[in-house]
């Protein structure tokens, strides 16, 4: 009888639900337009998740035949039909851009060589130099159609002023742009690809720049003027302010001293030094105010002309010389085209703000530059957008009613609370893809924020503006020198904050699974309406499930001969001295680690089973299993014969360690990359850097192979 009531009731519960969802789906209508750019980004994210560069024919192939299924479609299933046409189209336009920006690379280190080519961009620093991008290079005895098409190199000493577009020569050692130094770590090599950038390298003495032999064009123009500009913001400020001075005004971040830029991060801050939508709306926003301001003091234009429009129009005039003179990152592209259709809104007398605009400047930038989704400057600064934007559309007109009628005290309280508010948000939005990118979480940031936003808001932008104004005459000192005042009052706000205890949260290197969850759970409730935006915390609770077991790598090899690490019994990390400091770094950070303990050798060690000797190292993790490290032949016989994992700084032949569980050489970390190694009572887990990138065009190996099979 319970069984018979179960079957007549089932079928009036599952109708229940279909009506609740068909119910659900209706009231997204004129939301679906929202999904084109996520699945968008999904075709460009498939295109780059493949392990193998796919055939040419088939992102055209998905895109036409969505295109037509599209076309000939019925209204019931026409958005669906839309997705899977975005979807491809996604795919195929990340897929002809790799086409498009192919270029040739260097494969081998090359060098003292003799190096001339044009600037096309020239960065001071303060520890290493010049960093400079030459296009057109010529190269030693390397024949023209296998030059990079661009290089970049550092010089510490250049002859005459190295303005874009004049002529450089130097001799410098090149090599191909380095691949990541773990598996899953930022990829300098993808992004050099994208930038047609072939060859990285360093200047041997000092560089000459050479007189120029033709007008330079509008490009070279643009990045000489910027040049300019950077070089007087630096020259009126004291340091470390004109760094930051110029990493606002012009972009350049590169002459930011190393525990500035700690701090600054640390404290959560650093999305001010990211010329980004705060910057656009500061700057557009006071453009705006102040020529429609002017205009109103002007009865026959206050009385009988558009006023508004016209000073939107200015403003978006202003905002594009912003853009070139800070060299258009994606975070300022995305800012630029959200400006963009803001103002375009006002001219049209529509809603300037809105998730559509956004989602308008994403499709945008995705179409343009689709290797833009991967980066982190793209994930951050649209999951801020996307979330902001979410809340002030559901809880805006809530928080407007207390506004009303309000005093200056409530105002001020009001704006306090709001820049409080806004910082939580962009925190928690931004938080997921902070701790992927970068392994860190700055806990105090809404504190620092508190302060920091309002005087970056209120003071130094507005001066960096007036500065603007000021140079065509020679006297922006007199608003840089103010700006400097406000920059030190916010450097200060972040070394007091970076220094409070736990103010930084270190984390271990995630998934990328994690990321795809949280970024679906949050499209979930940002974009839908109803209660159904609440299943997007269905996907985060997932993504936090299998974040919490994560943990790193017990064995870390570098493509370096002498570059290892080993995490110990109680969690630290012991990196071998002759890793450079860089990899030492990365490796600390994606471990979840500060610092390093010592390596050990024949006096000391930081733990009982891990000691080393000239010839190598022996590590006893657990009763079962022992790993030697060879650096020396000399000691390969014993050690193979000891140790249950060998690796070694040396070729070591098949026959000298039968039946080991494990044999890396460096035959196969030059091979596959640097090797990341996790030990388990049952198993070893090896993933390696060729094994994450697969066989794709920004890869060595990539271009070995189609060399080799070339007819």
């Amino acid at each position: 009888m319970a069984g018979f009531s179960f079957s007549i009731a089932f079928p009036g519960a599952g109708m229940e639900a279909v009506r609740s969802l068909r119910h659900a789906l209706g009231a997204q209508s004129g939301r679906w337009f929202l999904w084109l750019p996520p699945l968008l980004g999904l075709g460009v994210a498939v295109y780059f998740a493949l392990p193998r560069e796919p055939a040419a024919w088939i992102g055209p192939l998905l895109a036409g035949l969505a295109a037509l299924a599209f076309v000939a479609r019925r209204r019931a299933f026409a958005p669906a039909l839309l997705g899977v046409a975005a979807l491809g189209l996604g795919f195929a336009v990340a897929q002809l851009r790799t086409a498009l920006v192919a270029a040739p690379a260097l494969e081998t280190r090359t060098g003292p060589v003799a190096v001339t080519g044009v600037i096309e961009s020239a960065s001071p620093g303060r520890a290493d130099g010049w960093r400079l991008v030459l296009r057109d290079p010529a190269i030693g005895r390397l024949p023209p159609e296998a030059a990079p098409r661009r290089i970049r190199v550092t010089a510490r000493r250049i002859d005459g002023e190295p303005l874009p577009g004049r002529r450089l020569s130097l001799r410098a050692v090149l090599q191909a742009p380095p691949e990541p130094a773990a598996p899953g770590a930022f990829d300098f090599a993808r992004r050099a690809y994208f930038q047609r950038i072939g060859a990285v390298g360093f200047a041997l003495g000092a560089a000459r720049v050479e007189p120029p032999s033709e007008p330079p064009g509008l490009g070279a123009r643009v990045n000489a003027l910027r040049y300019r500009i950077t070089g007087r913001v630096m020259e009126a400020l004291p340091h470390p302010e004109d760094a930051i001075a110029a990493a606002l005004i012009t972009g350049e971040r590169r002459a930011i001293p190393g525990d500035v830029l700690t701090a600054i991060r640390d404290s959560g801050l650093a999305h001010l030094l990211a010329i980004s939508g705060l910057h656009f709306a500061l700057v557009a926003g006071f453009l705006y105010g102040g020529l429609r301001m002017a205009m109103a003091c002007v009865p026959y234009l206050a009385l009988r002309r558009p006023i508004k429009k016209w000073a939107a129009v200015g403003a978006f005039a202003g905002a594009s010389g912003y853009l070139l003179i800070s060299g258009a990152s994606i975070p300022t592209q995305r800012a630029f085209a959200m400006l963009g259709i803001v103002l375009l809104a006002v001219m049209l007398d529509r809603t300037p703000i809105s998730m559509r605009s956004v989602a308008i400047a994403a499709a945008c930038i995705l179409l343009i530059s689709p290797e833009s989704l991967p980066s982190a400057s793209f994930q951050l600064s649209f999951a801020a957008v996307v979330a902001l934007v979410a809340f002030y559309e559901a809880f805006g007109p809530r928080l407007a009613l207390l506004a009303r009628d309000a005093g200056p005290l409530r105002r001020v309280l009001l704006y306090a609370f709001g820049i409080g508010l806004t910082t939580v948000i962009a925190g928690l939005a931004t938080a997921p893809y902070a701790v992927y990118h970068f392994n860190r979480f700055a806990f105090y940031g809404v504190v620092a924020n508190l302060v920091a936003v309002p005087v970056t808001g209120l003071w130094i932008m507005p001066c960096a503006l007036a500065a603007f104004a000021l140079m065509p005459f020679g006297v922006e000192g007199w608003a840089l020198t103010p700006m400097g005042w406000g920059i030190r009052v916010v450097v200060g706000v972040a070394r007091e904050t970076a220094s409070w205890p736990g103010a930084v949260v270190h984390v271990t290197a995630l998934p990328v699974v994690c990321l795809v969850l949280v970024s679906l759970g949050g499209l979930l409730a940002a974009l839908w309406r109803g209660r159904l935006r609440w299943s997007g915390v269905l996907p985060i609770l997932a993504a936090v499930a299998i974040a919490l077991p994560v943990r790193p790598p017990d064995i870390i090899l570098g493509r370096s001969p002498s570059a290892y690490a080993v995490r110990l019994g109680d969690g630290a990390l012991a990196v071998s001295p002759g890793t450079s400091r860089y990899v030492r770094d990365l490796w600390l950070r994606r471990a979840g680690a500060v610092l390093p303990v010592p390596w050990p050798n024949r006096r000391r060690g930081p733990h009982s089973s891990f000691a080393c000797d000239g010839l190598g190292c022996i590590w006893t993790p657990s009763d079962r299993r022992t790993v030697a490290i060879v650096s020396d032949r000399a000691a390969l016989l014993e050690d193979c014969r000891a140790a249950s994992v060998v690796l070694g700084a040396v070729a070591i032949a098949p026959w000298r360690c039968p039946g080991r569980d494990l044999v890396i050489d460096q035959r196969a970390r030059y091979r596959y990359g640097a090797h990341a190694i996790r030990l388990y009572e049952d198993g070893i887990d090896v993933e390696t850097v060729a094994e994450r990138r697969g066989l794709r065009p920004w890869t060595a190996q990539y271009r070995r192979y189609k060399a080799v099979s070339r007819p």
